[in-house]
């Protein structure tokens, strides 16, 4: 059965830690002329009632685990968000987001402060990689589960 494991007779059940969210904010934003892609899809921007801020989630597959709750859906790391200009039809910068140390460097020992925190969380993200170049944005995708949230393990037709 999908997420158990029967060893010895004995079933064991797991819980799946290969998906991960990611919250996304921007400030000083024209929702008229600008977008925000991620792996080329439109993340679903909601203003939070300040000018120019939105923000938005992004549910995506992290890890590829042995046994894991969706054994059919691909890794979707590292993420590549882009600032879309509608007006151009191209990317005018973003990052790259990796789940792990880009340099495959492993903590084995928790931060000793918020200050180590802050620098191990930002050593996940580079600012160069996005995408070059004239690209087409598909539809918005809101779903009514979560319709602030893009969810890249869902089909794009959905």
């Amino acid at each position: 059965m999908l997420g158990e494991d029967a060893t010895a007779g004995v079933t064991a059940r797991f819980v799946d830690s290969s998906v991960e969210r990611l919250q996304a904010k921007v400030e000083g934003f024209n929702a008229g002329r600008h977008a925000v892609a991620c792996n080329g899809r439109l993340v679903p921007l909601t203003s939070t009632g300040r000018s120019g801020e939105y923000v938005a989630g992004v549910r995506f597959k992290a890890w590829k685990l042995p046994a894991a709750l969706h054994p059919t859906i691909d890794v979707h790391a590292p993420l590549t968000f882009d600032i879309f200009d509608r007006w151009s039809g191209c990317s005018l910068g973003g990052c790259v987001y990796h789940v792990a140390h880009p340099g495959g460097r492993n903590y084995e020992t928790l931060p000793v402060n918020s200050y180590e925190a802050q620098a191990r969380r930002l050593a996940r993200f580079q600012d160069l990689g996005h995408t070059p170049g004239l690209f087409g944005l598909p539809a918005e995708e809101r779903a009514l589960e979560y319709p602030m949230t893009l969810d890249l393990r869902r089909p794009t037709h959905v």
